[in-house]
């Protein structure tokens, strides 16, 4: 039976075939080469492209090869030729079936792997200095994970707890897949342990909450300059109290939504504008991103959820060194969790994820 790439499926692929060789001609343009930032965000959308453009070359391949076999059995001048050929048929049919579901999963995941850079934003939730300490212990096992991915980490603001760890922090996070991955990482962080400021030994629940946003190119987010509220003051310690002379951290307000980003990281005024505006274009798109996006978003929340800071993605037990993701019901062992060791966990989500988008093809 003639195995067939769906109409819908053909057009769309054909359209990334379009798009794959306008990037290949942009990517010898002198002009366009001199552009560093462009010459990134086309390797990387190219990058997303080839798999799934090399896929339809492969299926037509064997489609043409299995149309010459079948020219011989419907000919059969040569017996030898046509057991020949009747041999090779069912491997041709079962290669195209594979092309096809290898298409399919790399095509619902084409839009997250084309994201190569996120801010990532980790914030104490509840359980007092405890929570603080546990919000740090993620920063550190995400900065480990990303150290092995060979992923560039970037703290963009750090405000440390009173106790240890931290009450906040946000990086930027910039490599191949780092959205696919860490966008599972969305949701509250829950941890059972005996904290180290214990006596009696009891075991405390604390929370961390995670969000993680895609990092757009500035032309995809609707942000307009002469909308924002820019201040230029001096750096302010935990209490408030000014800690430099120098007029170096930024103050952002986008007036229309009211998204405001403080950035006081460095001690450079051009540095802290940078990030200031990085992170501003961050949660700018994120908003526009969730609104225009709403039906997507709804469905997403079947599996990973909406990134909703309420929500408790995986609890963490000290006690019996395990960690268990509560979406897919899985339990991984703590210590190597905790060392950076989570590419089983996203792999299982990314599977998970990959099926139910499947499905709803």
């Amino acid at each position: 039976m003639p195995v067939e790439i769906p109409d819908n499926l053909r057009r769309k692929l054909e359209d990334f075939r379009a798009q794959f060789e306008d990037i290949e001609r942009q990517l010898v343009d002198p002009e366009i080469l001199g552009d560093h930032r462009a010459v990134a965000g086309l390797s990387a959308r190219r990058k997303t492209l080839e798999p799934l453009v090399l896929g339809l070359s492969d299926f037509q391949a064997a489609a043409d090869e299995l149309s010459e076999w079948e020219s011989t059995i419907a000919a059969g001048d040569d017996p030898d030729l046509v057991a020949m050929a009747r041999e090779e048929i069912p491997g041709l049919e079962s290669r195209q079936r594979k092309l096809i579901e290898s298409i399919q999963s790399r095509l619902v995941n084409a839009d997250d792997d084309s994201i190569g850079s996120v801010i990532l934003e980790i914030r104490a939730g509840v359980g007092g200095d405890e929570a603080g300490l546990w919000a740090g212990d993620l920063l550190e096992m995400y900065r480990r994970f990303c150290g092995e991915q060979g992923w560039a980490f970037e703290p963009l603001e750090v405000s440390p707890g009173e106790a240890g760890g931290v009450k906040a922090a946000i990086a930027q996070v910039s490599g191949d897949g780092v959205w696919a991955d860490l966008a599972f990482e969305a949701g509250t962080h829950q941890v059972k342990r005996v904290p180290a400021t214990e006596t009696q030994g009891r075991v405390h629940t604390s929370t961390a909450t995670v969000a993680v946003l895609a990092e757009p190119e500035e032309v995809e987010v609707e942000l307009d300059p002469a909308d924002v509220k820019e201040s230029i003051t001096t750096a302010q310690g935990p209490g408030g109290q000014n800690v430099n002379k120098v007029a170096t951290a930024v103050h952002l307000i986008h007036e229309p939504t009211g998204v405001e980003v403080r950035m006081q990281e460095t001690k450079s005024q051009t540095q802290n504008r940078e990030k200031a505006w990085t992170l501003l274009r961050a949660r700018l798109y994120e908003r526009q991103k969730a609104e225009r996006d709403a039906e997507r978003v709804a469905a997403r929340n079947s599996m990973i959820g909406s990134g909703n800071r309420a929500e408790k993605i995986r609890t963490y037990r000290w006690k019996e060194n395990i960690a268990v993701d509560h979406r897919i019901g899985e339990s991984v062992n703590l210590g190597v969790l905790m060392q950076g060791g989570m590419r089983s966990l996203l792999d299982a989500l990314r599977r998970e994820e990959t099926s139910r988008r499947l499905a709803a093809l």
